[in-house]
Formats: C-alpha cells, structure tokens, sequence
C-alpha cells in the first residue's frame, strides 16, 4: 500500500484520536491534496507549523496501528471473507441442484456475508 494511501487508511480508523486541529491538516494535507503552504495560509500559521503536525500527527497515527493493529485486523477480516465468499461460489459450482441442501447452505453463507460487507 502508497505510504499517502496507507495513511489515509488510517486515518479512517484513528482520525478521531487525534487533536481537532491535527485531524483537519492530515485530512486536508491528504484527502484534499492541500500543500502545506495553502494550509498554513487558511489557518494563519506557518508552513513549518503545518509540516511539524502532519508529521506529528502520521507518527501518531502509525503508533496507533502498531498497538492496537485495527487496520490491519479489519483488511485480514476482509481477505478471509472473500475466500469465504470464492469457497461457497466453488461448492455451488461443483453441485447439482439436486443437493438442495448444499445449495441452501452456501446461499445462506454467501447472504450472510454479504450483511457482514455491508456493515464494514
């Protein structure tokens, strides 16, 4: 993963950690492509003032994922789902409707995994 993409993932988990101030230069910084000079300009500080929190703020945001790894937990959850998601597909293609059973069983799993994409 891009470092810039990588810390625009985590941002989506830990942004609400992080002061009010640091959160809306990273997210301006990253999700908005702002360059530190336009952000220093819109809040009346430095660019070196800009550059020191976004900075701070990515130390903080990569510590966070090394404790607590919520990150990487949810992409592993997501990888094991569509191999869940690919097994069920497999049993469905290797059956006949005869085995109404085997079938009923693997829509059921590819239903509820389906809800479980969904609240992602």
């Amino acid at each position: 993963m891009a470092k810039d993409l990588k810390l625009t993932f985590l941002l989506d988990f830990y942004g609400p950690l992080l002061t009010g101030p640091q959160r809306e230069m990273v997210e301006a910084y990253y999700n908005e492509d702002l360059s530190l000079a336009e952000i220093a300009e819109e809040r009346g500080i430095t660019r070196q003032g800009v550059r020191d929190a976004v900075k701070r703020a990515q130390q903080e945001l990569e510590e966070m994922e090394t404790k607590l790894g919520l990150a990487h937990r949810f992409l592993e959850m997501r990888k094991a789902l569509e191999n869940i998601c690919d097994c069920a597909l497999a049993v469905l293609g290797q059956c006949g409707p005869e085995n109404e059973d085997i079938v009923e069983n693997c829509e059921k799993i590819l239903e509820l995994a389906g809800k479980i994409a969904e609240n992602e």
